[in-house]
């Protein structure tokens, strides 16, 4: 059994859901700053697949205990998302338990459109020691967002992680749990001249290893596959920009592919 509730920055509580198996709710009235949706589950870890905005599609996310907060957008923070999103006075919210074909099947397991700063009861979740004058449009959650527009820079659909030119930066992917991984996809950002690139990366997992990634100037995912890897966090780092008169290499989208772990 699950349950939906949009409350306000008063921590009022603005609408209440049937607490139903397949819990979705139509909210009409406008969203305001501050605002946030809390779903409550009646157990503690499992599999979700949530959409808490129409405009985006619905994505699975892990969530290792019983309350899932989303945060949402700030008017002056949502140029990362499609016009479309949060406006209006007509809000469609879902969530459901994830099937066994949907979580256990080989996937993106990056993939995380919902995911934000504040993010910190489902996962995946991305982070970042450096993003572009803190500004939503270079946040590092626009790496897992599922969106591939690479030759511009800026508001959506060009969204992207940005460096602002500091070579020590370091982008940061936490499952939240053990999974297996067998392939990592990078697609950078080929606003090109306005863009540098990278020529290699290095990815460092939790379980202690690392591998280089030698990178290209192209706009095209670059794939490294290798031995399955059981870890619960990927960084992406020592990224070693090209000798170009461009200072602002960045990243459009990070994949992590491979398997969930069965208990």
């Amino acid at each position: 059994m699950l349950k939906i509730k949009v409350i306000n920055a008063q921590n009022n509580e603005l609408y209440i859901g049937k607490a139903v198996e397949k819990p979705c709710c139509i909210y009409n009235y406008p969203y305001q700053d501050g605002d946030w949706i809390i779903v409550d589950c009646d157990k503690k870890g499992g599999y979700y697949k949530i959409q808490f905005e129409d405009t985006i599609e619905a994505s699975i996310v892990y969530v290792p205990g019983s309350t899932i907060i989303y945060h949402i957008p700030a008017a002056n923070q949502r140029l990362n998302y499609s016009p479309k999103s949060f406006y209006g006075d007509c809000h469609l919210i879902s969530i459901e338990e994830a099937k066994e074909e949907e979580i256990y099947q080989r996937r993106n397991l990056a993939l995380n459109p919902y995911d934000q700063h504040e993010n910190d009861t489902y996962f995946p979740h991305s982070s970042a020691n450096v993003e572009t004058r803190n500004e939503c449009v270079f946040a590092s959650r626009n790496a897992i967002d599922g969106f591939f527009f690479n030759e511009s820079h800026g508001a959506f659909p060009y969204q992207s992680w940005g460096i602002n030119k500091n070579p020590n930066a370091e982008f940061k992917l936490d499952f939240g749990r053990d999974v297996l991984i067998d392939e990592v996809v990078l697609t950078l950002r080929a606003d090109f001249p306005h863009d540098s690139y990278w020529t290699s990366a290095e990815l460092a997992f939790s379980d202690g290893s690392s591998i280089k990634m030698k990178l290209e100037k192209t706009a095209q995912r670059q794939s490294i596959q290798f031995e399955p890897k059981r870890v619960n966090s990927i960084v992406l780092r020592k990224l070693i920009k090209a000798n170009d008169v461009s200072e602002f290499p960045a990243l459009t989208q990070f994949e992590a592919w491979g398997l969930e772990i069965k208990s």
